[in-house]
């Protein structure tokens, strides 16, 4: 069994290049899905994917033999590279992310958040929502890096 324990999980959202709506309906959970599948690719668990048009959502959990900012490069990297290839030549994330460590217990809130994203985004808007998480988690920004 081991001696070494973990249960490292986190929020992630990031959105398309200048928040272009991109991911549209028709390939959306293709996406989605593959996003899923390239996190189990890169050894994580992909406990839910979601979003809207504009930006994505996902809450996974990583070995501490992951390193976040490696993980995502890969992600992002992947999945443009994947929408590039099927659905739209000119697709690509902006450069940036945001990150949120989750406790374990926190994670079924977190996992009903990212479900309901359609839903949520008909009230507030993704630069509002962001804006929010980065206060509640004790996050100084440039406002300069929301767009």
């Amino acid at each position: 069994m081991g001696s070494t324990f973990h249960s490292l999980h986190y929020h992630i959202t990031f959105s398309t290049k200048e928040r272009r709506p991109f991911i549209v309906p028709e390939w959306r959970t293709q996406l989605h899905q593959y996003l899923g599948g390239t996190v189990r690719g890169l050894g994580g668990v992909a406990e839910t994917v979601g979003g809207t048009a504009d930006h994505a959502h996902l809450l996974v959990s990583l070995k501490t033999t992951h390193t976040p900012a490696d993980f995502l490069r890969e992600l992002k990297r992947s999945s443009s590279s994947w929408v590039r290839d099927l659905h739209d030549r000119y697709f690509t994330w902006q450069d940036g992310y945001a990150i949120f460590s989750t406790s374990w217990t926190h994670c079924a809130v977190v996992r009903r958040y990212i479900e309901g994203q359609e839903e949520h985004h008909h009230k507030i808007a993704f630069e509002d929502e962001l804006k929010r998480l980065l206060k509640k988690n004790g996050i100084q920004y440039d406002p300069k890096y929301l767009l």
